[in-house]
Order: structure tokens, then C-alpha cells, then sequence
């Protein structure tokens, strides 16, 4: 598994990243609300997943900690299309798998290109043709 460090929920960043249930997400918006009366100030977390744009709200106290993924970027050279997948070859390892191309960038990616992925817990992600 790759990665990743704790952090409160109270200093997260709009823009950063953190992991809910196994999923690793971009911080969209955060709210913290000030202590109440009654118990600890509650920070309200918006994110859309890394993988798949899916959206989630998170409402916990701020001093509770999150994951937070540590995202390694590395390069790939597209050895074959098949549909929406690419098969790629690692730069580095010259470990060869297969990547979803994303909608956006379908156009772009074709044989013999080279491409950025990211390693996002279990997850490899393309995220930009070279």
C-alpha cells in the first residue's frame, strides 16, 4: 500500500488531499465552526474523489485526525490502446499495466506517447499526455 500520514481534520487546506473510507479526495471547501457550548469545534469537509469526480461532505470534530495520501508522480510510455485503456510501460521499473484513459484526455494519449500517472493509495491514475 502507498503512503500515507495522519493530520487533523482542522488543518486541512482547500486543495489538499485526504483519504475517507479507503478513497483518496481533494479538499474542495472547508468550514470550522467555533466551539460550542456543549463539546469541540467541528470542521466541515467537501471533497471530489481523485478517481472517479464523485463528490462526498464530511462532518467530524476538527481535532479528529484523517489520512492524508502521499502522491508519487511518475512517467509511462503508452505501448498500446485498446478502447479507453492504455497499456503503459513504467520509465523507471519498465513494469508494464494497463491505465483507464480519462474522457479528457483521449484525444491526446496515443501509441508511443509518454504520460504522467499518479500512485494514489492502490490506485494508479493518468493525469497528463507529455
Amino acid at each position: 500500500m502507498a503512503e500515507t500520514k495522519r493530520e487533523s481534520a482542522g488543518s486541512l487546506k482547500v486543495g489538499r488531499y485526504v483519504i475517507f473510507d479507503g478513497v483518496a479526495y481533494v479538499v474542495r471547501n472547508i468550514d470550522l465552526a467555533k466551539t460550542g457550548k456543549h463539546g469541540s469545534s467541528k470542521a466541515r469537509i467537501e471533497a471530489t474523489s481523485l478517481i472517479d469526480e464523485r463528490k462526498v461532505i464530511k462532518i467530524m470534530p476538527s481535532s479528529d485526525s484523517v489520512e492524508v495520501p502521499i502522491i508519487e508522480k511518475k512517467s509511462a510510455q503508452v505501448l498500446s490502446i485498446s478502447g479507453d485503456k492504455a497499456n503503459v510501460m513504467d520509465m523507471e521499473t519498465y513494469e508494464t499495466f494497463d491505465l483507464e484513459i480519462p474522457d479528457e484526455l483521449k484525444s491526446e494519449v496515443k501509441e508511443g506517447s509518454e504520460i504522467l500517472y499518479w500512485i494514489i493509495v492502490d490506485d494508479k491514475v493518468m493525469k497528463q499526455v507529455k
